[in-house]
């Protein structure tokens, strides 16, 4: 496995995509998404470059972290079950799944500062998807303001797997039209700037609609090695 070359690809196509949308590079953070992989595999993309890992499940984050520690931006993009936030909430930097007010609470209780959170929209409509209704989420995050240790930098959707760009395409600028006007709000809590879309088979086409956050495992740290 050649993460390193992996890596350099996907910063060209980041590159192209950017172009295309008339965007910088560096605006775009690269996620690698290691849950399916070993911590060896997770130093790689570390060592070539990544600053930024993704695990969704605690018992994967917390083995990768007792190894790798703080070398690099832990982010925690899975569901997140409530009964779990004490395990993680004082190893991770971003959590890209909020999407109820109980985990909201658990959060801002376990937490002893600001977590920068995402809240997931489900834009796609599939039942198989979690996240908050879109004609739910504007009450959802004015709820948020009491919760002192939640800071809202954005919104995160999982788009269908599929090769439909039109209904790619669709999905992400929905979630950047709602981003847009919860941004416009301009809550302090919720400055709302990023948006956390695109996995390997679609970061590209996010990235033209504007993703600032792009979360790739198999294109970039390869398929599955081991349990974790």
């Amino acid at each position: 496995m050649k993460v390193k070359e992996n890596y350099n690809q996907i910063r060209s196509a980041i590159q192209e995509a950017c172009e295309k949308a008339n965007r910088k590079p560096e605006d775009i953070t690269v996620i690698a998404v290691t849950k399916y992989v070993s911590v060896e595999r997770a130093l790689e993309a570390i060592e070539a470059g990544v600053r930024h890992l993704g695990e969704n499940r605690d018992e994967g984050l917390l083995a990768k972290w007792e190894v790798l520690g703080d070398k690099p931006t832990w982010h925690f993009i899975g569901t997140l079950q409530t009964r779990k936030v004490k395990n993680i909430i004082d190893k991770v930097d971003f959590i890209h799944s909020l999407d109820r007010i109980s985990l909201a609470k658990e959060i801002d209780k376990r937490a002893g500062r600001k977590i920068n959170c995402f809240v997931q929209v489900n834009v796609s409509g599939e039942e198989s998807k979690q996240g908050i209704e879109p004609e739910d989420l504007f009450e959802f995050i004015s709820k948020l303001a009491e919760y002192k240790n939640l800071h809202i930098i954005g919104l995160m959707t999982m788009a269908p797997f599929t090769s439909d760009e039109d209904l790619l395409r669709s999905c992400f600028r929905k979630l950047k039209d709602l981003q847009s006007k919860v941004r416009d709000l301009n809550y302090e809590f919720a400055p709302c700037a990023e948006l956390s879309m695109g996995m390997s088979n679609d970061f590209s086409i996010a990235i033209e609609e504007g993703a600032t956050m792009v979360r790739i495992g198999t294109a970039l740290v390869g398929e599955k090695d081991q349990e974790v």
